[in-house]
């Protein structure tokens, strides 16, 4: 159904079988799916920015005609693979090597917390082809699943977020064809970085449609909750989490449309990405908690929903670069400029 709306290839050129929208459109689309399942839209929001964006920004015209358009489709689904056991914020120390051999590569490593790892018909993954140039001897590779030499691990069993698969990939001697790298050699750390900023404008919108379905539950809840002998939404207690979750829930949705703005005029939006994401992040995991106290007892339990939006808040703290790299990100884009 998603695919047939579009928004597997939102931001994918019409030519490729997208909707040729922009990144404000992005982020409304995830920001309203993620207000009803932060799932649904983690496994969107990864398809577009993660992997159709490097087809869209990287890719060939082969590459796309082979993979792009059946991801925008929605006929493809895809993940994108840059986490190592070793290696998770310090993004450059990858094991996974990958070995040139005639007309292909071939790939030797783990990778985890592979968002759609499972379900996935593909993965783009970053792989050492020079270790003697550290991150500059990064590249990216579309990995097709259906290769020989690829185990994948277990789903694993999360907090929040979860019917959206997470797992660890495993690389035996998996031989790739060249005509699968992804521009040069070497390119794979400057893609990955790159993608990972258009990536936090998604994540910055989970974030968001969370933060607002908590509001939306709160609102409602509070009216019709009676103690006392009137609305707990009388009480001035409930009415300042109430506006303390809406005046941060506006401040994130303009820092995340400024930073997708910026996008869209092809202008520099590393800081400002991360300051979306951090901030958006922080209001998410705020508003649950406001909004289980707000339900009390009955927002401990799994009856109501309200439980749900906290464990997946969390989540959008940790990937995508957890909030203390986004803090790291913006000192040094500050002081720098």
């Amino acid at each position: 159904m998603m695919g047939e709306l579009g928004y597997m290839g939102i931001m994918v050129p019409e030519k490729w079988c997208g909707a040729g929208m922009d990144t404000i459109s992005y982020s409304l689309i995830i920001e309203e799916i993620s207000r009803i399942d932060a799932a649904a839209g983690v496994i969107v929001s990864v398809n577009n920015s993660l992997v159709c964006q490097i087809f869209v920004n990287y890719g060939n015209d082969f590459q796309n005609e082979t993979y792009l358009k059946g991801l925008a489709k929605g006929e493809l689904l895809g993940s994108f693979s840059l986490s190592e056991p070793q290696s998770g914020s310090d993004a450059s120390n990858l094991k996974t090597i990958a070995v040139k051999d005639g007309s292909h590569y071939i790939l030797n490593g783990t990778k985890n917390w592979v968002t759609n790892g499972i379900n996935s018909d593909l993965v783009i993954v970053m792989a050492m082809t020079d270790k003697s140039k550290g991150y500059k001897g990064i590249s990216a590779f579309i990995i097709p699943k259906d290769l020989d030499g690829i185990l994948l691990g277990n789903k694993e069993d999360k907090l929040g977020i979860r019917s959206s698969d997470t797992c660890e990939i495993h690389f035996d001697n998996c031989r790739v064809p060249i005509e699968n790298l992804i521009s040069d050699e070497g390119e794979g750390y400057r893609i990955a970085l790159t993608s990972i900023d258009g990536g936090r404008i998604g994540i910055a919108s989970q974030a968001l449609g969370i933060a607002q379905a908590a509001l939306d539950k709160s609102k409602s809840y509070a009216k019709e909750r009676k103690q006392f002998g009137r609305s707990i939404a009388d009480f001035g207690a409930i009415q300042e989490k109430i506006a303390s979750m809406g005046t941060n829930i506006e401040a994130s949705r303009l820092l995340i449309h400024n930073a997708a703005l910026l996008k869209d005029m092809h202008k520099r939006f590393t800081k400002e990405a991360a300051m979306a994401k951090s901030f958006a992040s922080q209001t998410a995991m705020d508003a649950a908690t406001d909004c289980v106290q707000i339900f009390g007892g009955y927002g401990y339990m799994q009856d109501y929903g309200v439980e749900r939006l906290m464990r997946d808040a969390k989540i959008t703290q940790i990937y995508e670069g957890t909030t203390e790299i986004q803090k790291m990100v913006i000192a040094r884009e500050l002081l720098e400029n």
